[in-house]
């Protein structure tokens, strides 16, 4: 499809442009792949409209990436397993997000930039917070909890994204070797496990909760 063809699709009529048109417009561009070289103008080209009409509905490309990786997030972080195993259920919100971050490049662009506070995202953290509490952990401790579990899995995502087109040649040091296998979903899942534990801990030394399901 041409650029020509692009614009011609993408126009949208005089004075009708939403934020939502533009967030789904970007949407596009980001999985075919090309967030990096997107400008307000590249995507204005897109919608067939000025530049300027995009900034009255957004700040900045950053700005607008908040929108895009929120969007995407809030189809893809929520677990199948049901809430009443808090530890499965915890894992795989875990494990979700992981894989949403190492298969969306601009997703780990935005959550190593700055922190993401954006709707997706709280209701997510929210979530997760609500299943620890359920559980009897304190509120102390589920935000310890939280917070372990966050930088674990973006720092992860972050270096196994980093690390996913490096292949050892037949010199590669072992020890080279044994560190990449370091950054695999598998490595992800036994670290992920050591931090549930931690949790169980914490939960096994606070005081039980009247009617608390173990």
């Amino acid at each position: 499809m041409t650029d020509e063809t692009a614009t011609r699709r993408g126009r949208v009529g005089w004075g009708t442009l939403t934020r939502g048109q533009i967030v789904d417009a970007a949407i596009a561009v980001v999985r075919a792949g090309g967030y990096e070289q997107m400008t307000i103008r590249s995507l204005a080209d897109v919608l067939g409209v000025a530049p300027m009409s995009l900034y009255r509905h957004v700040k900045d490309k950053d700005d607008l990436l908040d929108d895009v990786v929120d969007r995407l997030l809030a189809r893809a972080w929520r677990p199948t397993t049901g809430a009443e195993d808090w530890r499965a259920w915890t894992a795989e919100a875990a494990e979700r997000l992981r894989r949403f971050l190492v298969a969306q490049p601009v997703a780990l662009h935005v959550y190593l930039t700055h922190p993401v506070v954006s709707p997706a995202a709280i209701v997510r953290m929210d979530a997760m917070m609500e299943v620890l509490r359920s559980r009897g952990v304190t509120e102390e401790a589920a935000r310890r909890a939280y917070a372990a579990l966050h930088t674990y899995t973006v720092g992860f995502a972050a270096l196994e994204a980093s690390r996913a087109a490096w292949q050892p040649d037949a010199e590669a040091d072992q020890t080279a070797i044994q560190l990449a296998s370091y950054t695999t979903p598998t490595q992800f899942a036994v670290g992920l496990g050591y931090l549930i534990q931690g949790i169980e801990h914490d939960r096994a030394v606070s005081p039980p909760l009247r009617g608390e399901i173990p």
